[in-house]
């Protein structure tokens, strides 16, 4: 089978085509045959080592298909199922080994693409909005990169959830994708400092709730925007790891911060389709749009996680296997 290999960490160059021999699923595993892969930002980190590997590996989290073959014991799946899924380290290939518990049943009137799109970013959103939280109407609440794929299933769900969203974006461009995708407000902070516009659109009280997804180049002024008694969830790193902050410094305003990881909250099939569900519900419904940015064949692989790591999408890129 031909997989994408990473030998060494660096740059997107690191990301070689091979082939290596087709595995067998063993106990408990299920054997997919990859027609759509997710790209994500926990890809690059990885990538780089900022999230430490052992090398070599093949990349990639999230992908769609059918199952190939299944191992000894498992029950949930069998041969010809659409499936979709997130977790399993090795999605940059033509077939993956998955545990079969962690495999989503993909409904018939749902592509690949969208199979491979809503996993790792739509079950984000939901646990972001309903774990740490609890949103009410006319809660405002900042969304970071509200243009990026996380970012445009939160405004959307947000909405749907009768928030009043405040969305960051770095291009014009993005600005009007968020607002077309619901968000109320849209700051440009490439122009704009979001503290102060923040402080404007709620009369200087700040905001309830901030998800952020970027870090670095956020995090120290998401304290300033958020009021008191105000929420933060940090749950990714996109611009870089935050900067530390002495622990008093959240009694100015008698804050909360959460950390936020998708993989802590999938800890079983019950839930893990709990969550899923609720996406692909969103998704029949209409009011939950997935945003297929970029759709490349596998082996332009370096080419699509340069394109997300530079910035230049707006909602998901998808690696297409033949």
């Amino acid at each position: 089978m031909k997989v994408i290999r990473i030998t060494e960490n660096g740059d997107a160059n690191v990301l070689k085509i091979a082939d290596l021999p087709l595995p067998k699923p063993g106990p408990g595993q299920a054997l997919v045959r990859l027609k759509a892969v997710g790209l994500n930002f926990i890809d690059i980190y990885m990538r780089t080592g900022l999230y430490p590997r052992q090398l070599p590996y093949t990349p990639g989290l999230e992908g769609a298909g059918t199952v190939e073959a299944i191992g000894e014991g498992v029950t949930e799946v069998k041969p010809g199922d659409r499936v979709a899924y997130t977790g399993n380290i090795g999605s940059y290939a033509e077939y993956n080994l998955v545990k079969a518990w962690q495999l989503i049943p993909l409904p018939a009137d749902m592509s690949f693409e969208q199979g491979a799109a809503f996993p790792l970013q739509g079950m984000t959103a939901q646990y972001l909005l309903h774990d740490y939280y609890p949103i009410k109407p006319n809660d405002y609440v900042l969304v970071h990169a509200a243009a990026g794929g996380v970012g445009l299933l939160l405004v959307q769900w947000l909405k749907h959830m009768g928030a009043k969203v405040i969305g960051t974006v770095s291009t014009k461009e993005k600005a009007e994708i968020a607002k077309n995708a619901g968000a109320d407000h849209i700051i440009l902070y490439t122009q704009q400092d979001f503290v102060e516009e923040v402080k404007k659109i709620t009369h200087d009280k700040g905001v309830d709730y901030i998800i952020d997804g970027v870090g670095k180049s956020t995090f120290t002024k998401d304290l300033e925007a958020a009021r008191v008694y105000g929420h933060i969830c940090i749950f990714g790193s996109a611009s870089g790891p935050a900067d530390p902050i002495a622990p008093n410094a959240l009694q100015i305003k008698s804050l909360t911060i959460s950390g936020g990881s998708l993989f802590n909250c999938l800890n079983t099939r019950e839930e893990l389709l709990y969550r899923a569900n609720a996406v692909i519900s969103g998704i029949k419904e209409g009011w939950l749009k997935l945003k297929i940015d970029h759709v490349l064949p596998l082996e332009q692989a370096a080419e699509a996680q340069r394109m997300l790591e530079g910035r230049k999408t707006t909602g998901k890129v998808i690696l297409r296997i033949l």
